[in-house]
């Protein structure tokens, strides 16, 4: 039998003995929040010319408060992103193509390994009819040809979503504002389902103009986003590009202006928001009043569930019990720190809620405070802490362990 230093000599590199699966997944998790700007896929409809992408990305970064954005991959323009601080997404539905040209995908992806201006891979953003077994495959093709950065595949609504079970970002879209906010949770707790058995994350490709430009815009967008990253979603692409700027002088327009604040609300807490995990378990009070801020009627005498969340009420056991506000909450486990954190949503997106919970173990308890983008004690006062949440805002608290 060769000894290891044989295998060595003769080119039969030993794989560490406690590779896996497992490290490869661990190792393309996001390490920050994305807020990715897309103008299109497939065909790559943003400037070719070099001076004219820098002047876009100077624009999404300083004024529209972007991280990352799709397009396919030149060295021009990774080291223009590198220039910005801009993550790229790489768009493989372009050139090459994942499935089309799976040979010039792998030379590609394999010299990409590590490169940190990378952020992830999109492959498919749309419904599957009957290609999600093919679908499938090619996440796991861009698992082997660059195992150190995310696969983004979406679909409609939940359509299909079980071919993306792989994948390290699965996403979807419904423009729920337009097309029945009553989806919201639903298609989520689809996607939350889909995503536990390989710990994956979820995407979501949103829309920019659900309300009336310069005013409830801005609400309902972030509305969307603090309820989406309180079940597990930690990256969005924005649709689209020519909807909320003029892509001739890269200027924004209302719709744009809204989004922006959307960003920069957000902007703080990215790395925190990376650092929760899939949610262990998500839960929400009832509400009475729904998202557009009317009156929900109680059935029977009592409050309801919002749809899709009917199996999602707080458990009477749970340590965690609310006594005031309606919200929903994602719990978490907090990075590697062996604690806890949940992201608190506002389920009113034009009311501010007051929310108080009743804690049943002890422990510090410190919220996330965007102002200073640390960490501040919450006051524990009887086992019950309280603190608002701004219309369709959010929250991160991080409860550590007594003795931390």
């Amino acid at each position: 039998m060769k000894t290891p230093t044989l295998l060595l000599a003769a080119g039969l590199a030993l794989s560490p003995a406690a590779h896996s699966e497992n490290d490869d997944a661990a190792q393309r998790k996001l390490d920050t929040y994305l807020a990715i700007f897309i103008n299109g896929y497939g065909n790559d409809p943003l400037p070719k010319d070099p001076k004219s992408f820098d002047k876009l990305l100077k624009t999404i970064t300083t004024e529209g408060h972007f991280n990352a954005i799709l397009c396919t991959y030149t060295p021009e323009r990774e080291a223009l992103c590198k220039k910005h601080g801009v993550r790229m997404v790489v768009d493989l539905l372009d050139t090459p193509h994942v499935y089309k040209d799976p040979e010039g995908s792998e030379k590609l992806l394999k010299s990409l390994r590590g490169n940190p201006t990378i952020a992830a891979y999109h492959l498919w953003s749309d419904r599957f009819g009957s290609k999600g077994e093919g679908r499938a495959r090619d996440i796991e093709n861009v698992h082997q040809w660059d195992p150190t950065h995310a696969t983004f595949a979406g679909t409609y609504k939940s359509d299909g979503m079980q071919f993306l079970a792989k994948s390290d970002i699965i996403s979807f879209y419904d423009f729920h504002w337009k097309r029945g906010p009553h989806k919201n949770f639903i298609n989520l707790i689809n996607g939350w389902k889909a995503a536990q058995p390989h710990d994956s994350r979820l995407g979501r490709y949103c829309s920019s103009d659900p309300g009336i430009a310069g005013k409830g815009n801005f609400n309902r967008m972030l509305h969307t986003q603090t309820t989406s990253i309180a079940c597990g979603l930690r990256a969005s692409m924005w649709h689209i590009g020519s909807r909320f700027m003029d892509m001739g002088n890269f200027k924004l327009n209302q719709n744009g202006e809204d989004l922006a604040r959307v960003n920069e609300w957000i902007a703080p807490m990215r790395n925190e928001i990376a650092k929760l995990g899939l949610p262990t378990a998500i839960y929400s009070t009832p509400w009475t009043m729904d998202s557009k801020n009317r009156p929900v009627e109680a059935k029977d005498g009592e409050s309801v569930l919002p749809p899709g969340l009917q199996d999602h009420g707080f458990p009477g056991d749970f340590w965690i019990q609310p006594a005031g506000g309606e919200f929903v909450m994602g719990l978490s486990n907090y990075a590697d720190t062996g604690h806890q954190a949940a992201f608190f949503a506002n389920h009113n997106a034009y009311a501010e809620q007051n929310v108080v919970l009743k804690l049943g173990r002890p422990g510090k308890v410190k919220i996330f405070d965007r102002a200073s983008g640390a960490y501040k004690d919450v006051a524990v006062r009887g086992g019950t802490v309280a603190f608002p949440l701004e219309p369709a805002g959010g929250a991160i608290l991080l409860f550590e362990s007594q003795g931390s």
